[in-house]
């Protein structure tokens, strides 16, 4: 079968012919059509994650989208974390009970570029953030797949406003076209002007803060919290630091939460997977991507990489 594979660490994975898997007991064998490009597989196959370096040559992939017996399926891999291939392959082997059935009129690419991504960012909302309608929320990196997913979804969960920032023009036109009723600009490191500018455009104080961004841009958004606010922490693509200062927190009561998809069970991911595809099916979800061949996955994925391509790459498998 034709595969990418990752054969050193830091370097661009490369296409070629690979032996097909055969599955094992409680195994299935996905028909693979569609496999983001995500920062996690970025991350794994540079060889610094916090997983460690991974063991060379592997097919990379944490996520996909195929058919099984003719039905549509999403899955998850451990490509990158753990021993084992991805989803970037014609073929992949994948824990049956890992499986979770796609609408039959789903597009497996769109869907494929929301993927893990929508499920951080709905579960962060809901679960860990405790989204209700009526309420203000502050979305940072709202250009991102997540800021994206999360200003769509606050809407779905009945939002009444929502404040995007983004950093890049090409970011704060995708945070307008996901729905953000105001986008901030998010260009510089000064705390106080950063918070200044998110409250010129907030209605009163902010029920709830999402940050994948941390750094200067969250120090200034709970800057606009009510007491007893909550500023929910899933990444830090900003700053692994954040100038939070101690009389912001205690004057307010704040609640600063952390986030991983890692800590969902296998019930939770899968009942975020059929909302999110439920409602990107209905054409209430959606974020910028675009397709490109497996046969392309090394420039794919060098242009992931250097932040040029115009959103989530998806590669098409078949």
């Amino acid at each position: 079968m034709r595969a990418v594979r990752i054969e050193t660490c830091g370097r661009p994975p490369v296409a070629g012919d690979v032996p097909a898997p055969v599955p094992g007991p409680g195994e299935a064998l996905v028909r693979v059509r569609a496999a983001p490009i995500t920062p996690l597989d970025l991350l794994c196959a540079g060889g610094a994650s916090y997983f460690g370096a991974p063991a060379v040559p592997y097919v990379p992939g944490v996520q996909g989208v195929g058919t099984v017996g003719g039905t549509p399926v999403w899955f998850p891999a451990s490509a990158g974390m753990a021993p084992g291939d991805g989803s970037m392959a014609e073929l992949a082997v994948v824990r049956a009970e890992d499986l979770v059935e796609l609408p039959s009129g789903a597009d497996p690419f769109a869907f494929a570029a929301l993927g893990l991504s929508a499920v951080a960012a709905h579960m962060a909302l809901t679960w860990r953030g405790e989204l209700t309608a009526g309420e203000q929320v502050v979305v940072l990196g709202g250009g991102g797949v997540v800021g994206q997913a999360a200003i769509q979804l606050a809407r779905l969960a009945g939002a009444r406003r929502i404040v995007a920032g983004a950093r890049s023009p090409e970011g704060r036109e995708r945070a307008e076209l996901a729905g953000a009723d105001a986008v901030v600009t998010l260009d510089t490191e000064d705390v106080h002007d950063l918070a200044a500018r998110f409250s010129a455009v907030c209605d009163g104080p902010v029920d709830l803060v999402l940050d994948p961004l941390f750094g200067a841009p969250a120090a200034a958004a709970a800057r606009t919290l009510r007491a007893g606010g909550r500023l929910v922490n899933l990444g830090g693509s900003a700053s692994e630091t954040c100038p939070l200062d101690s009389s912001t927190l205690r004057s307010r009561s704040l609640r600063v939460l952390g986030y991983t998809n890692n800590e969902l069970a296998r019930e939770q991911r899968a009942a975020a997977i059929a909302l999110i595809a439920e409602q990107a099916a209905l054409g209430r979800l959606t974020v910028a991507h675009e397709v490109m061949p497996l046969e392309e996955a090394g420039a794919a994925w060098e242009r992931q990489t250097a932040g040029t391509a115009g959103g989530r790459i998806v590669l098409r498998v078949a």
